[in-house]
C-alpha cells in the first residue's frame, strides 16, 4: 500500500507544477492553433482556433515525442516560458465548443512519464531521494518530449505549411506514429 501512495504523492506534487517551452513555439507553433494569450475565448481571433489552451497544443507535442520515444533538451541558449497554469488544472473545464472536459489525460501522461522516466520508486520509498526531485527528473522528461513534438510540428509546417491546417491533420501524425512500419516503409526511408 505503500507503494501506491507514493506514487499518488508523486502524482499531486507533479500535478501543481507547470509545463515550459522554448518561447519561440509560442508565434511558430502554439498561437497559431490555440487561443493561449489571446484572452477571452469569444474574441474573432480565437474562434478560429483548433485547440482552446496552449497547454492543449503541449499535450499534442509530448505525445508526438512519446510516441516517437523522443526527447529533445530544451535549448538554454534561448528564453523559455511556462504557461502560467499548473498541470492540475488542465482540461478541467468545458469549453465554449462544446467540448467536455477531460481531467484523464493528465493521469495518462503522469503514467508514461513514470514508465519512460528512469526513476528509483524503492529509493523514494526508502527515503534515499527526494520527492522534489523525482517530480522535477519527470518535469525535465515531460518539457523534452514535448520540445521534441514542437520541433516535429515546425518541421512539419516548414515542409508544408497547410499540412496541419486539413480536418485530419494532427490525426494523421498519429495515425503515421502509431502504425506498424511495413518492409515497403523501411524500404523508402533507406532511398
Amino acid at each position: 500500500m505503500a507503494a501506491r501512495n507514493t506514487t499518488d504523492s508523486l502524482f499531486a506534487l507533479w500535478a501543481k507544477r507547470d509545463a515550459y517551452f522554448e518561447t519561440h513555439f509560442q508565434d511558430e507553433i502554439i498561437s497559431k492553433f490555440s487561443d493561449y494569450g489571446v484572452g477571452s475565448s469569444k474574441s474573432n481571433e480565437a474562434k478560429g482556433k483548433t485547440f482552446g489552451g496552449g497547454y492543449e497544443m503541449f499535450i499534442i507535442a509530448f505525445f508526438i515525442g512519446l510516441y516517437s520515444d523522443s526527447r529533445r533538451e530544451l535549448d538554454k541558449s534561448l528564453d523559455k516560458k511556462k504557461f502560467g497554469q499548473p498541470i492540475e488544472y488542465w482540461g478541467n473545464l468545458d469549453s465554449r465548443t462544446g467540448r467536455k472536459s477531460y481531467p484523464e489525460i493528465r493521469k495518462h501522461i503522469f503514467a508514461a512519464l513514470i514508465a519512460k522516466t528512469d526513476i528509483d520508486l524503492i529509493a523514494l520509498e526508502k527515503g534515499e531521494i527526494e520527492a522534489g526531485d523525482v517530480v522535477s527528473t519527470l518535469i525535465d522528461a515531460m518539457n523534452e518530449y514535448a520540445n521534441y513534438g514542437f520541433y516535429y510540428l515546425a518541421e512539419k509546417l516548414k515542409d508544408n505549411p497547410n499540412s496541419l491546417y486539413r480536418n485530419s491533420g494532427f490525426l494523421d501524425i498519429f495515425l503515421d506514429l502509431t502504425r506498424k512500419k511495413q518492409p515497403k516503409d523501411e524500404e523508402l526511408e533507406e532511398l
